[in-house]
């Protein structure tokens, strides 16, 4: 075949043509690497961000003023290790307004509030209800968060049966309207009196982003919130039974409370 200008390959076509089949192969390479690592990623492999959090959980003690049990405090913290959380313990002087002001945005999947809880009544479209009011530990002061005890967010509460000292009441309000953040689904588990004498604090919590909420329906004593909780604990944590049935095995363990005939209840209830 003879030659002519058309057919002949210079060296320096012969370089430019090497030259752009190693870019596109190195692009080319780059490319699968790239496809590869966001699949690796969509299939649960694509390092810490796709890896969820520790469980965490924590205990409110503010009973421990009045009636400590730390024998409680242990079995329960042990309960919720043995089922993969990582427990935090609050001791009762901690407890203040600011304290439950940014408990939501904490980000705990189960809240337990080893708490004193007093009950106000509100008029309602001439309906009185029963509303509860979570203590803390901070001394009522009228010179203390002026404008949300002003605006009925913050009220005073009493120790039932003791001494005149007062402190500062969380209603309901308070709680769908001054807490920071968002439960995210946590379970609530409020030990104390009153908690469910009406659906108001249940539902603040949930509007808050609480997943439930249960507590006793009256009066209820410290030693029998204790073992009811422990029960309750278990049930859920050992047993994986929702709060609702959770708290109907409990009743059949422990019973009502033998001295104000109060039950433990978990709002929204299952249909």
């Amino acid at each position: 075949m003879a030659d002519n200008d058309e057919s002949r390959v210079s060296p320096q076509d012969g370089q430019l043509r090497a030259a752009a089949l190693t870019v596109a192969a190195f692009f080319g390479v780059a490319l699968l690497i790239g496809v590869a690592a966001l699949a690796y990623a969509l299939l649960g492999g694509g390092g810490d961000n796709s890896q969820p959090g520790p469980l965490t959980a924590v205990i409110v003690d503010q009973l421990e003023l009045t009636y400590p049990n730390p024998e409680f405090v242990d079995e329960a913290t042990q309960t919720l290790r043995d089922a993969g959380y990582a427990v935090d313990y609050v001791p009762g002087e901690d407890v203040t307004v600011d304290f439950y002001r940014d408990l939501p945005s904490q980000g705990y999947d189960m809240v337990v509030l080893r708490i004193h809880a007093a009950r106000n009544q509100n008029n309602q479209t001439g309906t009185e209800i029963l509303l509860p009011e979570l203590f803390t530990a901070e001394p009522y002061s009228l010179s203390e968060h002026t404008w949300e005890r002003e605006q009925g967010y913050l009220g005073p509460v009493v120790y039932y049966g003791g001494d005149e000292e007062m402190f500062f009441g969380i209603g309901p309000a308070f709680v769908a309207a001054r807490m920071r953040g968002d439960f995210g689904g946590a379970t609530v588990v409020m030990m104390g009196c009153n908690g469910l004498i009406s659906d108001q604090m249940a539902e603040a919590f949930i509007r808050r982003g609480a997943g439930a909420f249960v507590s006793w329906d009256d009066l209820v004593s410290a030693a029998h919130t204790d073992a009811a909780t422990l029960s309750l604990l278990g049930h859920m944590l050992v047993d994986e039974l929702s709060p609702n049935d959770a708290a109907v095995a409990t009743m059949a363990d422990v019973g009502p409370d033998p001295y104000y005939d109060s039950v433990l209840l978990s709002y929204p209830a299952e249909e």
